[in-house]
C-alpha cells in the first residue's frame, strides 16, 4: 500500500468520488449561469479540485481572517502558496459551484418534501455513500471501540440556537488511534431504523456485526449508557462501558448500598445485576457508571490533593474504580479528530458537511499512517508534518522546495475595442488609478487584465510600469 499522504487520502476521496463531484460542480455553475450569474466558467477537473482540496487544508492550517487576505499582494504579511496554485477568482467561483448531487435530480428530491421519500440528505449522498464505504473497507479497528457525537452549525447566525441551524454526526472510533470507522450524519428529521429514541437507535444503526465481527468492547457517554441498550449489545457479543446519568431508567436502586454527600472521596459502591455492573464512585463529585467487561475493582488508584487542617494540601492515593480508570483511557479516541476547516463558513449547508468530510478523510488517513508505520517499525510523521505533506501532494509541489511561479497574468489589455478606427485612442477611457491615487485625473483606453484597474500606458506616462512595482 502507498505510504504517502496523498495515496492514503485518495483511498476516501478516490478518482472516482472526485470525478463525480467534478461533474456535478459542473452542472451547478452550468445552472447558475443559466440564472444570470456573471462569471466565466471553465469545467473543473478531477486535478484541479483536488489543488481546491489542498488549498482549503493549507487554509486550516495558516488560518487568516478572510479569503481574499491569502490572495493579498505587496504586503508584509502576504502568503505566496495560494495563488502559485490557482488565482483567487477561480477558487472563490469553485467553492460557489460545488456540488455532491446532480442539480436536476436535487429538483425531483425537494418535490417530495413531506413525504417517506424525500431524503434529506440527498445533496451528500453520492459522496457521502463514497466515503462511509471507504471508512468501513479501509481499516478493521482495534477491540476497543468507542462513539462520539459532534454537532456543527450549517448556517452561524448572531443569537441563534446551535439546534435550530445544525447537524449531528454519531461516529464509531477505535479507541487505539482514532480511526472513524463508521458514521451518520443525524438533522432531527432522519429516522433510524430500529425507531425506539435516538440515544439506542444512534447506535444501534453504528454497531454492525457481519461487518466488525463480535468481541469488541463499545464505550460510550451518558447520551447513550443505558441498561436496555448494553443488554442489547450483549446479546450480539460486544461489550460495553459507559457513564450514566442520575435517576436513569433501569437502574436497580438500593437505600442500603448508596453514596451520600459526605461519604468520603474514593469511597465505593456497586451493583450486579446479571451480566451488568453498576458503580457509584465519590470523586470531588458523585461519579456513576455501568459496564458489562469488567469488575467492580481492580486495585488501581488515582492521585488526589486532600486539604489539611492548616491548610496546605498533601497529596493522596484514593481507589478509583476499573470501569471508570478504563472509560478515561479509551474514550479519547473521539478526541483524536478535531476539525481543520470549521473556520470555512458556507451559506450552503451541504458544503459545510463537505468540509468536515474532508476533515473525516485527513485524519482517517494519518490514523493509517502511524498504523502502517508502526507494522513496519519506522517513526510516523506529526500530525502537522502530515498535513503540510499532504497539502503539498494535492498542489503539485514538493513541499521541501519553492514551488514554481505561474506566469503573471499583468498584461495590458484594451477596455474594448471600437467599430470606429477613429475612435481607437479615445473608445471606453477611465481614470487612471495610479494618477488618482496621485490627485491627477487622466484617462486611459488600458488596463491591467489580472488587476482590473485602468493604467496609463503611454511614451511618457508609463503608470502601468509605476503601478506594478509598487
Amino acid at each position: 500500500m502507498e505510504l504517502s499522504p496523498v495515496g492514503l487520502f485518495k483511498l476516501f476521496f478516490s478518482d472516482l468520488a472526485v470525478t463525480t463531484l467534478c461533474d456535478n460542480t459542473n452542472k451547478m455553475a452550468d445552472r447558475s449561469i443559466a440564472r444570470g450569474r456573471k462569471y466565466k466558467w471553465v469545467p473543473v477537473t478531477p486535478p484541479e479540485l483536488f489543488k481546491f482540496i489542498g488549498v482549503v487544508l493549507y487554509m486550516a492550517v495558516l488560518k487568516l481572517p478572510t479569503i481574499n487576505d491569502y490572495w493579498r499582494q505587496r504586503n508584509a504579511f502576504s502568503v505566496q502558496f495560494p495563488g502559485t496554485v490557482m488565482v483567487r477568482d477561480r477558487y472563490r467561483m469553485i467553492s460557489w459551484n460545488l456540488h455532491m448531487s446532480d442539480p436536476a435530480e436535487d429538483v425531483v428530491n425537494d418535490r417530495k418534501k413531506a413525504t417517506s421519500e424525500y431524503d434529506a440528505l440527498f445533496r451528500l449522498r453520492p459522496l457521502l455513500d463514497q466515503i462511509r464505504t471507504a471508512c468501513k473497507t479501509s481499516y478493521h479497528p482495534h477491540k476497543n471501540i468507542c462513539i462520539g457525537e459532534r454537532m456543527f452549525a450549517t448556517r452561524p447566525r448572531p443569537g441563534a440556537k446551535l439546534t435550530k441551524c445544525a447537524f449531528k454526526v454519531f461516529s464509531l472510533s477505535d479507541s487505539h488511534n482514532g480511526y472513524v470507522s463508521d458514521f451518520a450524519v443525524y438533522t432531527g428529521r432522519s429516522r433510524f431504523p430500529a425507531g425506539t429514541g435516538l440515544s439506542f437507535d444512534s447506535v444501534v444503526q453504528l454497531i454492525d456485526p457481519s461487518f466488525l465481527g463480535t468481541g469488541y468492547n463499545l464505550f460510550c457517554d451518558s447520551f447513550h449508557t443505558s441498561p436496555r441498550l448494553f443488554r442489547h449489545l450483549w446479546s450480539l457479543k460486544f461489550g460495553a462501558c459507559g457513564m450514566f446519568r442520575k435517576g436513569l431508567r433501569d437502574v436497580p436502586k438500593s437505600t442500603v448500598n448508596t453514596l451520600s454527600k459526605r461519604s468520603p472521596q474514593g469511597s465505593l459502591r456497586w451493583i450486579r445485576e446479571d451480566h451488568l455492573l453498576f458503580v457509584r464512585w465519590m470523586d470531588t463529585r458523585e461519579v456513576s457508571v455501568c459496564s458489562s467487561i469488567h469488575p467492580a475493582y481492580s486495585g488501581e488508584t488515582v492521585k488526589r490533593k486532600e486539604k489539611k487542617v492548616d491548610g496546605n494540601r498533601k497529596e493522596i492515593h484514593v481507589p478509583v474504580p476499573a470501569p471508570v480508570t478504563e472509560y478515561n483511557r479509551y474514550m479519547g479516541g473521539v478526541d483524536l479528530s478535531d476539525p481543520l476547516t470549521e473556520h470555512h463558513k458556507t451559506k450552503r449547508w451541504y458544503r459545510t458537511v463537505f468540509f468536515h468530510l474532508v476533515d473525516l478523510a485527513v485524519a482517517n488517513s494519518y490514523a493509517m499512517h502511524k498504523e502502517l508505520c508502526q507494522a513496519q517499525q519506522t517513526d510516523p510523521m506529526t500530525y502537522k508534518m502530515f498535513i503540510e505533506r499532504l497539502v503539498a501532494e494535492l498542489c503539485g509541489t514538493t513541499g521541501r522546495t519553492p514551488p514554481a511561479l505561474r506566469r503573471s497574468g499583468h498584461m495590458p489589455v484594451p477596455f474594448s475595442v471600437p467599430v470606429d478606427p477613429a475612435r481607437k485612442a479615445t473608445a471606453g477611457r477611465q481614470r487612471c488609478r495610479k494618477c488618482r491615487n496621485d490627485g491627477i485625473k487622466n484617462l486611459s483606453p488600458w488596463k491591467c487584465d489580472e488587476c482590473n484597474v485602468a493604467l496609463c500606458l503611454i511614451v511618457d506616462r508609463n503608470c502601468f510600469q509605476l503601478w506594478h512595482n509598487m
